[in-house]
């Protein structure tokens, strides 16, 4: 059986956003909401609970979505299943997502090797995208998913109306996903040694560039979108839900 196969790993997923962004016409929190017969946090949850070698999924949840009474009855019965006892929901959301990570870090409770960080809105992530991640942070030491960006880039001003600096060459840019995937002593590594305030980091793997640690990009998946917006969600519900069925599976 290959390391990446039973590479131990601790999975943080971030649910204290503020979903400004979603608005309110679905019933508020896009976390909360409904996209097939599970909440779009339940259905990101659920991707890793029966995945090999998780020892922990720690979600890092805000204060008023902990209070949602039907996502409560769906934390339930995740914790009901044959390996829910692995999840936990901590109220630790900060400032920033990468506060929100740094302490959803500092609560885990079980060994583990690596650090799985996955979006609690990206829904339709698949096993086989977590296994591929998985296997190139155990080679590499840290690794994210990525998808090509398809849409022409300009250098501009902050704001709009402003003029075109010039065109940004598509073809070395990639779009970021998750689940990001790092040795936990460097991921604990790189938030002591991080230089910038929290809030100025976007994403784990810029933390690891911010203090020299490599991150392998591995092929996305068009379909491991992020609902930011309703327009996100009206697509994600057109989306087949990738099957249970696939590898990983404990």
């Amino acid at each position: 059986m290959s390391e990446s196969a039973t590479a131990s790993v601790a999975v943080i997923i971030t649910a204290a956003g503020s979903s400004s962004r979603f608005g309110k016409s679905h019933g508020g929190d896009k976390l909360a909401v409904k996209l097939r017969e599970a909440s779009v946090l339940a259905m990101s949850i659920a991707a890793f609970v029966d995945f090999d070698g998780v020892t922990e999924i720690v979600v890092a949840i805000s204060p008023s979505l902990a209070a949602d009474s039907e996502l409560g009855r769906e934390i339930a019965a995740i914790r009901q299943s044959p390996l829910g006892h692995r999840a936990r929901f901590v109220a630790v959301g900060g400032a920033s997502r990468a506060h929100t990570v740094a302490n959803a870090l500092m609560t885990l409770t079980k060994p583990s090797a690596y650090v799985a960080i996955h979006d609690g809105a990206r829904p339709l992530v698949s096993k086989e995208l977590i296994a591929r991640v998985v296997a190139a942070a155990v080679e590499h030491g840290a690794a994210a998913p990525a998808v090509p960006v398809t849409s022409t880039i300009k250098l501009a001003g902050p704001t709009l109306p402003s003029l075109v600096d010039r065109t940004v060459p598509r073809s070395t840019l990639w779009a970021m996903q998750t689940p990001q995937v790092v040795r936990r002593s460097t991921l604990a590594d790189a938030f002591a040694r991080c230089l910038i305030p929290l809030e100025q980091v976007t994403d784990d793997a810029q933390l690891l560039e911010l203090v020299g640690c490599p991150v392998m990009l591995v092929a996305g998946d068009e379909h491991n979108l992020k609902i930011t917006t309703t327009l996100d969600f009206h697509l994600a519900r057109l989306l087949p839900v990738p099957s249970p069925g696939t590898p990983g599976e404990g």
